[in-house]
């Protein structure tokens, strides 16, 4: 518990995929969200984003080429996890991608995670047309450059202060970081001004960050896995160190048990739909956000955020609640992250699996939901509970 509460991280830097992973940069190689998956067990979204990413890398000229290059086997993937790497949903990391360089400076452990794309017609939600290939490829040649500027001149952001101002300001730093990204705007505008890049291209930036209000949720889950490694590795824990899905299976990490996944099929989010859609066409939950509820953010958070249950579905009541219920299955409070509806408490955090499996209580996790079929995108927002045999079975390893 001392360990993930006195983690301070930072954004250092800037990167690509391929220059922190050298994996990716062996032949036709992507990393994916989640515990490990072939070809032949991913969803259609996670296989579309896919798809999209080997076009983007220029390995196929077409959707229909690239497609029947991964068929064939041409195509290797790996769990991002097992590389320092992550990203949401689908979370497909290809080598050209940038990524963002976060470090927690307390115990000197970097992670990389990619940048943010926005909503809806997303490579991570499973989208894959022209749009959002010259959407990625935007930010690989314009954005990227100006942000590793603009990060040179100002020097490294706290993003662990920024968490701790966000939640007095109405987000929970998972589905909600419209307060965080706006504390971002503000630490970096001055320094991207500075940049020795044209006025146009500095504008152009800055419309990108300001529209979109997810920008901080990719820095946001970077910091809670460069909180959560710190944890990895310490001999009998019970505490949750990760948790992540594919859309094929949700798992978990365990403290005391390292890179050992343990899964079960995952689970469809209960939420709200955008017009037009419904549960019917959800795909079941995938993304490596869902750490951001282990380090005491997302779901377990959502007191600190009202405006959460507007987006995802509920009362305000129900996210007070929800996060009431976690503080039974979690070992402290933040020391840092407080929640003002609830007298400044702090954050449940901690989540341990004795107490998830004495009281039979799983975490609440909320997420964003992508369309079960191929190149749709997201379809709305919503909550679910992983399943209980994940805790159990950790229990048993853990203890025996």
């Amino acid at each position: 518990m001392s360990r993930i509460g006195s983690a301070k991280v930072h954004w250092v830097g800037m990167s690509t995929a391929a220059r922190e992973v050298h994996w990716l940069g062996e032949g036709h190689r992507l990393l994916h969200a989640g515990p490990p998956l072939a070809w032949s067990e991913m969803c259609g979204a996670m296989r579309n984003a896919a798809v999209g990413a080997i076009v983007y890398e220029r390995w196929a000229a077409t959707l229909e080429e690239a497609r029947a290059m991964a068929e064939r086997g041409e195509v290797e993937f790996a769990s991002a996890h097992a590389h320092g790497m992550l990203g949401p949903m689908a979370g497909i990391v290809s080598p050209a991608m940038p990524v963002f360089i976060v470090e927690n400076l307390s115990f000197a452990n970097r992670v990389f995670v990619t940048i943010n794309e926005g909503l809806g017609q997303t490579l991570r939600f499973g989208a894959n047309g022209g749009s959002v290939i010259e959407r990625l490829r935007w930010m690989e040649r314009q954005l990227a450059p100006l942000l590793e500027e603009a990060i040179m001149l100002g020097g490294s952001v706290d993003l662990s202060a920024i968490i701790e101002r966000a939640l007095q300001r109405g987000d929970e730093c998972h589905n909600r970081n419209k307060s965080a990204t706006s504390l971002l705007f503000r630490r970096i505008a001055p320094w991207l001004v500075r940049s020795s890049f044209s006025k146009e291209r500095i504008v152009e930036v800055l419309d990108f960050i300001d529209q979109n209000d997810h920008f901080f949720l990719n820095l946001s889950m970077a910091a809670s896995k460069a909180t959560m490694d710190s944890v990895r590795d310490v001999p009998g824990s019970t505490i949750v160190s990760c948790m992540a899905a594919n859309g094929h299976s949700f798992a978990i990490q365990v403290a005391g048990l390292g890179s050992h996944w343990f899964d079960e099929p995952a689970p469809l989010a209960q939420g709200r739909y955008f017009t037009g859609y419904g549960a019917e066409d959800a795909n079941p939950v995938m993304g490596d956000s869902y750490l951001s509820e282990a380090a005491g953010l997302g779901g377990v958070a959502m007191a600190a955020s009202p405006a959460i249950s507007n987006f995802i579905g509920g009362t305000v009541q129900d996210a007070i609640q929800a996060t009431e219920e976690m503080y039974r299955i979690t070992d402290a409070e933040h020391p840092r992250f407080r929640i003002p509806f609830l007298n400044y408490r702090g954050t449940p955090f901690g989540i341990d699996l004795r107490k998830v499996v004495e009281t039979r209580i799983a975490p609440v996790i909320n997420t964003g939901i992508a369309h079960r079929n191929p190149g749709v995108g997201q379809i709305g927002a919503g909550l679910f509970r992983p399943p209980l045999d994940c805790f159990k079975n950790a229990y048993v390893a853990v203890t025996t």
